[in-house]
């Protein structure tokens, strides 16, 4: 039994309606599991996030690759409008499926916070550092930037050290 935390009820049916496969229902949990983390250390911090929003984004950022499977294993964005459609088609709100949209383009005119949240546990479970991305974060954190800075460092730092085995579990679990 692992202690990464389940994902969300409506994500697990949704999964299993779409037939999605055990290693993308594995990614989708660490990358929710480390978003949970960000939410809330960001929320200890007295950072006003919507967590309703940047854990359901996190736990399907990637939904539209049961669409485009050979995104599972190579490059690709074609699960990201995917994504967002499938999802809509699902009846979820734009604001809850714009997600599966933004987790890889958080340099766009209109991206909010929560994107970047989503955007940023989906490149720190694995330990992938993106200094543009964790910049954009930093510039709407409230104090001094260097302090925030450093803050958001640590906790990424800290998150990043546990990888290893997050990428062996999400290894385990057949494409």
């Amino acid at each position: 039994m692992s202690s990464y935390r389940p994902l969300p009820e409506e994500v697990v049916a949704l999964l299993e309606t779409v037939d999605a496969p055990p290693r993308l229902a594995a990614h989708l949990r660490l990358v929710h599991d480390v978003a949970v983390e960000l939410v809330e250390w960001f929320e200890q911090r007295g950072v006003v996030v919507d967590r309703e929003a940047v854990l359901f984004g996190a736990a399907t950022h990637d939904i539209g690759k049961v669409l485009h499977p050979a995104e599972l294993s190579g490059p690709g964005s074609q699960h990201e409008p995917a994504g967002y459609e499938l999802l809509v088609e699902h009846g979820f709100p734009e604001r809850l499926a714009r997600f599966a949209r933004t987790h890889a383009s958080w340099t766009e005119q209109g991206i909010e916070f929560e994107d970047l949240v989503v955007s940023l546990a989906d490149k720190v479970w694995k330990a992938k550092r993106v200094q543009d991305l964790e910049n954009l974060i930093v510039e709407r954190l409230p104090g001094e930037a260097w302090e925030a800075f450093m803050a958001l460092d640590d906790v990424l730092d800290r998150i990043a050290a546990t990888a290893d085995t997050r990428l062996a579990f999400q290894a385990a679990h057949p494409s």
